[in-house]
C-alpha cells in the first residue's frame, strides 16, 4: 500500500453514506474531526472505504506504534484467540497476563520491584493511581496541571484541564484538587523568561499554593505528563520534572507520571521520563501498549502498593489477548523502533522547523522523538494562537492524503507510527508545506 492516493476526493459516496448512517445513531458526544471512514491499514497506511490511501501521522492518537496491524501482532492476537477469550485476570491466573506484568515492572524505570494492575484504558489507569495514592498516603489532596489531560471518567476528569468544555456540566467534580500553570517555556503563564526565570513553575507550588491552599501534608500526589499530550505537545524545560520529583520527595507526595500518550518509544525512550533521569512512584500507560488491542496498565513501586485483596479490580482489565498483543507489541518495540523513532523523530524536527522561515503562521516546532508538535500563530504583535489556520490545514491535508490531529490551542500533532522512515517523513513534509502555501500561511 503505497500512499498517498487519492481517488476521489474524500470523502467520497460510500463514506459519506457511512457517516450520515453513524450520525443517526452513535452519540453526539464524539468529538470528530473530519470524515475519515476506514476501510483498513498496513504500516503508516490507512484505506477508506473509497479507496483512498492515506499517510498515518496520527496513528490513532498515537496509538499505532507498531503500525497498522503489525504482522506480529496480529499473529499473537489470532493465536491467544483460538486459546480462550477471557476469564477475569481479577479472580484468576493466566501465563500472559504474568508475563506482561513482570516485562512492565523491568521496563518502567526504577531499579526497585514494582507492582502492576491493568485496566483496559488510559483514563481507567489513572482513576485506579488517584486511589492508590490516597489509600497508601492516607491524604486526600491531590495537584495537576493547567493543559493536562488526564481522562474523562469522573475521577480522571478533576485532573484534566486542557478545556474547559470537557469539564463543563459534569460537576461537582472529585474535591481537593489543586491545578498549577506546566511549564510551557514558549506561553510562559508568569510572562518570565528560560534562563532567568528559576523554574517559576515548580516554585510556585511552595511559594503560593502551599501557603494559600493546600498544606503539603495533605496532598497525596502530583499527577503530570512529561510532556503535555491534549495540552499541546508541550516539552517542559529540562529542570522542570527533576525539580518535581524533589519536591515531591522533599514532602512525602507521590509522583504520578501519565505516560499514557508518551510512553512504548514514542519519544525515542522507552518511556518519556527517562529523557530527565526521573523515577516515578507510580506510571500511568496505555495508548501504545497493544497497538490498538483496549488495554492500560498502573505501575507502581512496590512499597507504594500497599492496598490489600480485593481493594480494587476489573473485570476485563488485563484481558488474555490485549495482553498477548501488549508482549508481541513490546517485543516489536524493543527490537529497533525506540531507536527509529528517535533518528526519524530528529530527522522530522529537523524539517518541520525549515518550514517556519517560509510560514510566519508557525509559531513554534517542538517535541521529543515522533511526539511532535507545530503551533500556529497570528501574524500580529501578540502572536495569539490561531486555531482556526490550523483547523483548515488539517482539512486541507486530510484531503490531500495526510492524516494529522490537533491538540492544544493552536498546535498540530506529528505522532505517526515508530515504523515510520525518512521517505514517509519526507512526503508528509512535502504536503504540509503545499498544504501551507495554499493557504497562504
Amino acid at each position: 500500500m503505497k500512499a498517498p492516493h487519492i481517488k476521489v476526493t474524500p470523502p467520497g459516496p460510500k463514506a459519506k453514506a457511512i457517516v450520515e448512517r453513524d450520525h443517526h445513531y452513535t452519540s453526539q458526544s464524539y468529538g470528530r474531526v473530519y470524515p475519515l471512514v476506514v476501510k483498513e491499514g498496513r504500516g503508516c497506511v490507512v484505506e477508506d472505504v473509497d479507496g483512498n490511501l492515506f499517510l498515518d501521522f496520527m496513528a490513532g492518537i498515537a496509538v499505532a506504534n507498531t503500525g497498522h496491524c503489525h504482522p506480529q501482532v496480529v499473529k499473537a492476537i489470532e493465536e491467544q484467540a483460538r486459546k480462550f477469550l477471557h476469564i477475569c485476570g481479577s479472580d484468576f491466573y493466566y501465563e500472559p497476563m504474568a508475563e506482561l506484568a513482570a516485562k512492565l515492572s523491568a521496563l518502567a524505570p526504577g531499579q526497585g520491584a514494582k507492582r502492576v494492575f491493568f485496566t483496559n484504558s488510559g483514563t481507567e489507569t489513572v482513576e485506579a493511581a488517584i486511589k492508590l495514592a490516597r489509600y497508601h498516603t492516607k491524604r486526600s489532596h491531590i495537584i495537576a496541571f493547567h493543559g493536562a489531560f488526564h481522562g474523562r471518567s469522573l475521577g480522571s476528569l478533576s485532573l484534566t484541564a486542557s478545556r474547559a468544555s470537557h469539564r463543563a456540566h459534569f460537576g461537582p467534580l472529585l474535591p481537593g484538587v489543586h491545578h498549577l500553570p506546566y511549564g510551557f517555556c514558549q506561553r510562559c503563564p508568569y510572562h518570565l523568561t528560560y534562563g532567568s526565570c528559576a523554574i517559576e513553575c515548580v516554585g510556585a507550588l511552595e511559594k503560593t499554593l502551599f501557603r494559600h491552599e493546600v498544606a503539603p501534608q495533605e496532598v497525596a500526589a502530583i499527577f503530570v505528563e512529561p510532556i503535555q499530550g491534549e495540552g499541546g505537545y508541550v516539552v517542559p524545560p529540562p529542570e522542570y520534572l527533576p525539580m518535581l520529583q524533589d519536591l515531591c520527595r522533599r514532602h512525602g507526595i507521590l509522583l504520578v507520571a501519565d505516560e499514557i500518550q508518551s510512553g512504548f518509544g514514542r519519544t525515542g525512550k522507552m518511556f518519556a521520563c527517562e529523557h530527565w533521569g526521573v523515577e516515578p512512584d507510580i506510571l500511568c500507560a496505555a495508548k501504545g501498549i497493544a497497538s490498538g488491542m483496549p488495554l492500560g496498565a498502573m505501575i507502581a513501586r512496590e512499597e507504594i502498593s500497599s492496598w490489600k485483596r480485593s481493594t480494587h479490580g476489573s473485570t476485563f482489565g488485563g484481558n488474555p489477548v490485549a495482553c498477548a498483543a501488549a508482549l508481541a507489541t513490546i517485543a516489536v518495540i524493543e527490537d529497533g523502533l525506540v531507536k527509529n523513532a528517535a533518528e526519524v523523530g530528529s530527522y522530522l524536527m529537523g524539517k518541520l522547523t525549515g518550514l517556519k522561515a517560509p510560514h510566519a503562521a508557525i509559531g513554534d516546532v517542538r517535541g521529543l522523538g515522533l511526539m511532535i508538535g507545530v503551533e500556529f500563530a497570528r501574524l500580529d504583535d501578540g502572536h495569539a494562537p490561531d486555531a482556526q489556520l490550523r483547523d483548515q490545514v488539517m482539512q486541507k491535508c486530510f484531503e490531500n492524503g495526510l492524516l494529522l490531529l490537533s491538540c492544544g490551542e493552536s498546535t498540530l500533532r506529528f505522532c505517526p507510527p515508530l515504523i515510520v522512515t525518512r521517505a514517509e517523513a519526507d512526503k508528509a513534509v512535502e504536503i504540509f508545506d503545499a498544504v501551507l502555501s495554499e493557504l497562504g500561511a
